[in-house]
């Protein structure tokens, strides 16, 4: 015998199994039963809320970015207050906060989980005064040592590990369909910090000086904006009792073959960025001593932030366009864009013509930072269709998991580059005097991430008919 129920029966059981969980607001600013893939939920209060955690993250990854990104300036001003360095020590002062910004993000990834969002936001940004003001205090005597220096400049270090524990909390805010955007609108955010930082701090060391050079200023400038950022993430930011993540979580993301894909390949992205970054005002210097700044009184200002600038700003163009069309295509164009660029930039030096080059590493600028939203948004992706969980039936909480700590990891391994570009030019200079043996070991290397790429996501793509997916 048939029944047929009514749509009135039916109504109830209907509500009850598509009802959006209610958020519980708890004491410390934790918020339970969040699910921003619940789209009833993202639309009554998830999104505003995510807005809002993702609004002061941005600036808190700003001024770890500026920290960070302060010795690559202060080093070409060091000559004119007095220190004598040479060229090599010059480099390691430039390389040695990435070296440490990488390493640290590693245990960053896993603050979020520990602590909470809002709580690790307002620690970590408050760990930035130490690099601050320790940069104040070394530079203002020309007979500082230079393991002391070097030592300080390692501090700066706490900015660069801020990233990890911002991206991998925005993570847990953002559905999947807008993670790329978000993700890219953070670290955009955050990676503009390095050219404020180059713009700011050659003029508020000079007109804040009284028209001397004045390096302390380099630190003591940005003290008052770092407990801003502390404050405004202890009154408005939010911790989620769902965000999980824990060592047992990341060792299972070390032995994804996709982790170290991913790594490599966002090496040349971000590694390019940050390295870049923090080489350029040098390369300026040194390519052309008498294009290398504008001057403001008896100091120089440089053009350099121009390039992270653009970077920043494409980075969440890239994210959007892996959106829409695929991270792996987007990824692909990036490391062709940088190939072409790198290689004409080398072939035109001859010609001295400083403005052809600033041009030429403007747009390099633009790929890497392009690169950089189109590569980080292909992992939560990956990890959601073709990591081992993911094939093996897991659940979306399990390779959401892997993803944010994966974010992490790819993060600091890919931050190294801040490091090793640096260093790769130094040594290239010292053994045959020209940085030029350098930049085309950088073309073969980007022609290398585009084919490994093109192998490990276009083709089995291409095979599966799913091109546009990862």
């Amino acid at each position: 015998m048939t029944v047929d129920r009514t749509a009135d029966e039916l109504a109830p059981v209907q509500s009850t199994a598509t009802a959006a969980p209610a958020l519980e607001h708890r004491p410390g600013r934790w918020i339970a039963n969040w699910d921003a893939e619940d789209k009833g939920q993202w639309e009554a209060e998830g999104r505003s809320i995510a807005k809002r955690n993702l609004y002061w993250s941005i600036f808190a990854e700003f001024l770890g970015f500026v920290v960070w990104q302060l010795w690559s300036i202060v080093v070409v001003q060091l000559p004119a207050a007095g220190f004598k360095f040479d060229t090599n020590q010059i480099f390691w002062l430039i390389s040695i906060p990435s070296l440490v910004g990488a390493t640290l993000r590693i245990p960053y990834t896993f603050m979020v989980p520990k602590f909470g969002g809002r709580n690790w936001t307002i620690v970590s940004a408050l760990l930035l005064l130490i690099p601050a003001t320790g940069l104040a205090i070394c530079v203002s005597n020309p007979e500082t040592p230079f393991g002391v220096m070097l030592l300080v400049a390692a501090l700066a270090g706490f900015g660069g590990g801020n990233f990890a524990s911002s991206m991998a909390n925005i993570t847990f805010f953002y559905p999947a369909r807008e993670k790329g955007w978000a993700l890219g609108l953070n670290a955009a955010g955050g990676n503009l910090g390095a050219a404020v930082a180059q713009l700011v701090v050659p003029i508020a060391i000079t007109l804040l000086a009284a028209g001397t050079v004045n390096l302390p200023m380099a630190g003591i400038i940005w003290i008052p904006l770092i407990l801003i950022a502390a404050f405004g993430a202890w009154k408005y930011m939010n911790n989620l009792t769902s965000a999980k993540g824990d060592v047992a979580g990341s060792v299972a993301a070390l032995k994804e073959p996709h982790l170290w894909i991913m790594a490599f390949l966002y090496i040349g992205t971000f590694g390019s960025f940050i390295g870049f970054a923090g080489v350029f005002p040098k390369l300026i210097k040194d390519y052309f001593p008498d294009f290398s700044s504008i001057h403001v009184g008896a100091v120089a200002l440089s053009l350099a932030f121009l390039g992270p600038l653009v970077g920043s700003l494409a980075r969440p163009y890239g994210g959007r366009m892996a959106d829409r069309m695929g991270g792996a295509r987007m990824t692909i164009v990036s490391f062709a864009s940088m190939a072409v660029i790198t290689l004409t930039m080398i072939w035109t030096l001859p010609l001295k013509n400083f403005w052809l080059f600033l041009a030429l590493f403007l747009f390099l600028f633009v790929a890497s930072g392009f690169g950089n939203g189109a590569t980080y948004r292909m992992i939560p992706v990956i990890f959601a269709t073709s990591s081992r969980a993911a094939r093996s039936g897991a659940t979306s909480a399990v390779t959401g998991r892997l993803a944010s700590s994966s974010l992490g990891l790819i993060s600091a391994i890919g931050a190294y580059g801040g490091f090793v570009i640096p260093q790769v030019l130094n040594a290239s200079n010292s053994t045959s005097g020209s940085y030029t043996p350098a930049f085309y070991g950088f073309v073969g290397a980007y022609v290398l991430m585009l084919i490994v790429c093109w192998a490990c996501y276009i083709r089995p793509a291409q095979k599966r008919n799913t091109i546009g997916h990862i």
